[in-house]
């Protein structure tokens, strides 16, 4: 069987060029066929294409891929990660910031050291330092994964928002404890608590300010910047430059990424102009698509490296017993950790932080202890483990944790991924989610507003342009009365000088609009998914006057 080397560094030429681009397309095609069948099936996409690569890998003449940890970390991971930060409200996040702090620090600690005594006890191949690594291999869930399975199966909205800070944010405190397990194994190094916890603080509070840094400058710059094209190009330069700053200041790349990403998304109502924002949105909708798609099947077509690594060391009992053991123990402990911490969460923001809202049921606590999916970032943590010790003596326990890192990604993945639906209907929270009420609302004042600016905008035109306010006022009251879509933009049988007023009108509107709406979103009244649904609207009915006058 063929096998295609991606390394970082390496120029491929002539017959390697030709490999890698026929690899290149036949992932992409995978991803484009599997997506629409898991559409058809009504099933997450990312469960489809894992077990799609599953199978595909046992056919023969599939070239084989093997993941690269620095390509999974350094190409991959940044632009994900800037993806899932940008749609991530910053209003929902501090809302939820103290569970959001105990599930991502606290958990990813509790499972580390779980996982170490269960592995010292149990797992006769494994010591307690073997299984502190496994432990940091495991610890983090996967932001790719619980988004698209968690928002596509229809989890509360509270749920959701949970579970994406989590696992945006448990990235930094997994591969410290990866950082840590790796000198322990590799150099006999065992860190003290202090000096972790130091370790620790300068990987947050670093990360965050890199990432901020980065964005107040960028966001400076666009002040500057008006076209599609070049808006493209920076936005997609962004977060691989927070993520290589960051490291390069060895303090957490995945939080600069996050904390540049969250800044940037807060800003750009104001920093991009309506056509730019839909060509950025366009390309970053696509872009996160096509990477979620080759993770998900690069995961799938690990398995023979994976059971190349085992072979003939233990028997398929052996194996099998470990890995259903090791994915229920890793299970149980975050059920163990999710139930207190949410309680406690509950308590502090209703009585340090004056929330209001009720603190989650004990169902709902069920379904965020379910929802640990494991993806890519353990997989590629797994691989990440070196072979060989530094004394020079080879690290037998290293394709056993590879092994084990599967098993766990498939079963948080996949089990846990198909079982989600039946499980949220069996426990009455199906169609709960979603700011139903909050959008109405929101909807309501943004058009109340542009109705006032209207009304005020006439009395300064007098008669003449009073058909023009007419028609636009008419179709404000029909979208108003809907809480809902507009008409078609009313702009035939009007002269070119009229029809430049109407847009010069509507425009203005729409600037009533956009500003009720910030205003909303910064008084803490909407959220930002709220406000990116309707600021679509607005952009789409922007640019539909753009360019019309020059046909």
């Amino acid at each position: 069987m063929a096998e295609v080397r991606m390394e970082m560094g390496a120029m491929p030429t002539g017959g390697g060029l030709h490999a890698v681009e026929a690899v290149i397309l036949l992932l992409l095609v995978l991803v484009a066929a599997f997506a629409v069948m898991a559409r058809r099936l009504k099933v997450p996409y990312p469960i489809v294409l894992v077990l799609a690569g599953l199978v595909i890998s046992f056919f023969p003449h599939i070239p084989r891929i093997p993941l690269d940890p620095d390509v999974v970390f350094v190409i991959f991971l940044p632009p994900l990660l800037y993806a899932a930060a940008w749609t991530m409200s910053w209003r929902e996040f501090r809302r939820n910031a103290v569970a959001i702090g105990l599930l991502a620090f606290g958990l990813v600690g509790f499972t580390v050291l779980g996982v170490a005594e269960f592995s010292d006890r149990f797992i006769t191949a494994l010591d307690w330092k073997a299984g502190f690594l496994l432990g940091a291999v495991v610890a983090t869930t996967d932001a790719i994964a619980a988004t698209s399975i968690a928002t596509k199966v229809g989890l509360p909205r509270r749920i959701v928002d949970v579970l994406e800070g989590e696992s945006l944010l448990n990235d930094a405190t997994g591969l410290l404890a990866l950082e840590i397990g790796i000198a322990i194994i590799a150099r006999g190094d065992m860190p003290t608590l202090g000096a972790g916890l130091v370790r620790l603080a300068y990987l947050v509070v670093g990360g965050l300010g890199i990432g901020v840094l980065i964005g107040a400058v960028v966001g400076w710059l666009e002040q500057f910047i008006d076209d599609g094209p070049v808006e493209v190009v920076v936005s997609l330069v962004v977060p691989y430059a927070a993520y290589l700053a960051g490291e390069k200041a060895r303090a957490s790349g995945v939080l600069a990424v996050v904390a540049c990403g969250i800044y940037l998304s807060r800003k750009s109502v104001s920093l991009f102009s309506p056509a730019v924002r839909l060509q950025v949105t366009g390309l970053w909708d696509a872009l996160n698509f096509i990477l979620n798609g080759l993770v998900f099947v690069l995961i799938g077509l690990q398995l023979p490296y994976v059971l190349a690594g085992i072979h003939g060391r233990y028997s398929t009992g052996t194996l099998v017993l470990y890995g259903v053991v090791f994915s229920v123990v890793l299970i149980a402990l975050r059920m163990v950790w999710v139930y207190p911490a949410l309680r406690v969460a509950g308590w502090v923001e209703r009585r340090w932080m004056g929330h209001r809202e009720e603190p989650l049921r004990g169902r709902e606590k069920f379904v965020v202890g379910w929802t640990g999916m494991r993806g890519v970032i353990a997989l590629a943590a797994a691989f990440s483990v070196p072979a060989v010790l530094g004394n020079g003596q080879p690290f037998g326990a290293r394709n056993l944790i590879v092994f084990l890192a599967f098993c766990v990604i498939l079963v948080t993945l996949v089990l846990q991924g198909l079982t989600l639906p039946a499980l949220i209907r069996v426990l009455g929270l199906g169609g709960t989610g979603g700011p139903n009420a909050e959008e109405a609302a929101a909807r309501r004042v943004v058009l109340e507003s542009a109705m006032m600016h209207l009304e005020a905008a006439r009395a300064k035109d007098g008669l003449e342009m009073e058909h023009v306010y007419d028609d636009l006022m008419h179709r404000y009251r029909h979208r108003l009365a809907a809480v809902g879509g507009g008409e078609d933009d009313g702009s035939d049988g009007l002269g070119r000088e009229t029809y430049a007023r109407l847009r010069t009108i509507s425009a203005g509107a729409l600037q009533a609009e956009r500003r009720t709406l910030i205003a909303l979103r910064d008084e803490g009244r909407i959220g930002d998914d709220t406000l990116r649904k309707i600021e679509r609207e607005i952009d789409l009915a922007a640019t539909r006057y753009e360019g019309q006058l020059d046909r």
